[in-house]
């Protein structure tokens, strides 16, 4: 049995960043992908002869930290496109945020966009720190742990008593409620709710985290904007297995592990190893889980060797995916009826209830006749993506349930793939004529090709239970197992999904403390 200093299961983004981060440190690092490339839902996919994109089809908060750190530039990354325009078309008039100004919509509301976004920008800058931080459990803590907590109160108090106290009544808001306040236009509300909720199971009238969810995605450089990258996402991906194979990392693809091996004595178990699915086993001093909890314990530890309450508590994360992919191959770049030119984030949907109504279908097993999505165009920005003059149109499509009431069948998938091609095809000019070729990737699917339960792209929601110190659950936070020498750094922990690299980098470092 071949021996390293730390396995890491999983080459997803969150995988890379903490198996180079290791490796740089001088240790051995074998990093396991069962897929046959690496980079789980921001890898290049080929869904027609010729045509390209990823699953993630934009960048918007990475991490600059750990692009330094890892000196990802060198190795190829070129995060310097800019930001692409946010575009909300449904009745009348679309409405577009880019570069800080707006169009579409009244002056009232105009002015009333600046406060808006100035205000959670701040709220955004403060939290920005604890992402980078290993958020300690609430008990029994180090003077270290304890003044974690009291810099995070210490930063909100400077907010001054005004602004902290909005903080605090804001947080836990559903996001139509927050909106409402602050604009009239619905079209313009409808688009500001869609990232405090894509990805999760939560509409506008949700209750819970949508507004820390939001404040998440505002941290960073870009405030909250999307870009694609030179040579598209898949860039980053490359970038970052330069960067590991520069670090000495041992990457090997197409090898599912099976099994973690579990080692015990009298006192305690320890995680001593792996076995693959082909046979081959390996030994290592840790092992680092970069798939999600759920997957980790029931699958790859068993419940075998897991308290009862803990494995009750990881097969209650909330992890069932809302959202569906479409991927269309266009013979020409397509047109939206009010739209100068297709190249920035389109957000279908008319109004918040259209929203509500699509997630009402969705928890009882249906897909809405009339889906809400985002759409891009990313060979707009990254002509490589597509044959030339030809186009990739990407989207998408919330809300999708990972268990239809009648199951996935392949009528089913054509079904729900019509409707939102029908649903693009009303805002669009000859659209419908431009299309090669197409996919729809149901949850199900997404969870069956990129080994990630539910199809959830952030291996669990975002929400009050379910982040920061208690994600995902007590005694699987901190990046920490209850079995020794196993440690987690998916979006399964603190902070959370989108492609950031946070979990990586903080598991990294908490291991390397």
């Amino acid at each position: 049995m071949t021996g390293y200093d730390t396995i890491v299961i999983g080459a997803g983004h969150n995988g890379l960043v903490c198996a180079t981060y290791l490796a740089k440190t001088g240790q051995r690092v074998l990093l396991l992908e069962a897929a046959d490339t690496v980079g789980g839902l921001a890898a290049d996919r080929e869904f027609h002869p010729g045509f390209h994109a990823p699953v993630a089809h934009t960048l918007s908060h990475f991490s600059s930290k750990v692009a330094r750190d890892l000196d990802l530039q060198r190795h190829g990354f070129n995060p310097g496109s800019s930001e692409l325009p946010l575009v909300g078309v449904g009745n009348g008039e679309p409405v577009v945020v880019h570069d800080g100004k707006i169009s579409g919509v009244s002056a009232k509301d105009q002015r009333a966009y600046l406060d808006y976004h100035g205000l959670l920008c701040r709220f955004a800058a403060v939290l920005e720190p604890f992402w980078l931080k290993t958020m300690p459990r609430i008990g029994s803590n180090s003077i270290g742990e304890v003044m974690t907590f009291a810099k995070l109160g210490l930063d909100l108090r400077r907010l001054g008593k005004k602004d902290m106290g909005e903080f605090l009544r804001i947080a836990a808001l559903p996001m139509r409620d927050l909106v409402d306040e602050h604009f009239d236009n619905e079209q313009l509300k409808a688009m500001l709710c869609w990232d405090g909720l894509i990805g999760s199971k939560m509409a506008p009238r949700s209750p819970n985290s949508a507004v820390l969810a939001l404040l998440y995605r505002l941290s960073g450089e870009m405030h909250g904007g999307h870009a694609i990258p030179s040579g598209g996402v898949s860039s980053l991906v490359s970038s970052l297995m330069a960067s590991a194979e520069n670090a000495g990392v041992d990457i090997r693809v197409s090898s599912e592990v099976s099994r973690i091996r579990i080692d015990s004595d009298k006192e305690r178990q320890r995680a001593t190893g792996v076995h693959l699915a082909n046979g081959e086993s390996f030994a290592a001093d840790r092992v680092v889980s970069a798939i999600d909890a759920q997957r980790t314990f029931v699958n790859l530890v068993g419940v075998e060797h897991l308290d009862i309450g803990f494995t009750n508590r990881i097969r209650r994360i909330r992890s069932d995916g809302y959202v569906g992919k479409l991927h269309l191959a266009l013979n020409a770049l397509p047109e939206f009826r009010g739209v100068d030119r297709p190249d920035g984030r389109i957000i279908i949907t008319p109004n918040m209830d259209a929203i509500e109504f699509a997630f009402d279908d969705a928890k009882y097993g249906n897909a809405s006749a009339e889906p809400v999505m985002e759409v891009v165009i990313p060979s707009a920005a990254d002509s490589s993506l597509a044959p030339d003059r030809q186009h990739v149109l990407s989207a998408h499509v919330m809300y999708i349930p990972y268990k239809a009431r009648d199951g996935w069948t392949g009528a089913a998938r054509d079904e729900v793939r019509d409707r939102a091609i029908d649903t693009i095809v009303k805002y669009s000019n000859g659209l419908r004529d431009q299309i090669v070729a197409s996919e729809f990737l149901t949850p199900a699917d997404i969870e069956a090709t990129y080994h990630v339960s539910g199809g959830h792209w952030h291996h669990g929601d975002f929400a009050m239970d379910q982040m920061l110190m208690m994600r995902p659950t007590y005694e699987a936070a901190q990046y920490n197992s209850p079995i020794a020498g196993l440690h987690l750094c998916s979006a399964a922990c603190h902070p959370g999904g989108d492609l950031t690299g946070l979990a990586g980098h903080n598991a990294a470092k908490e291991l390397l403390r």
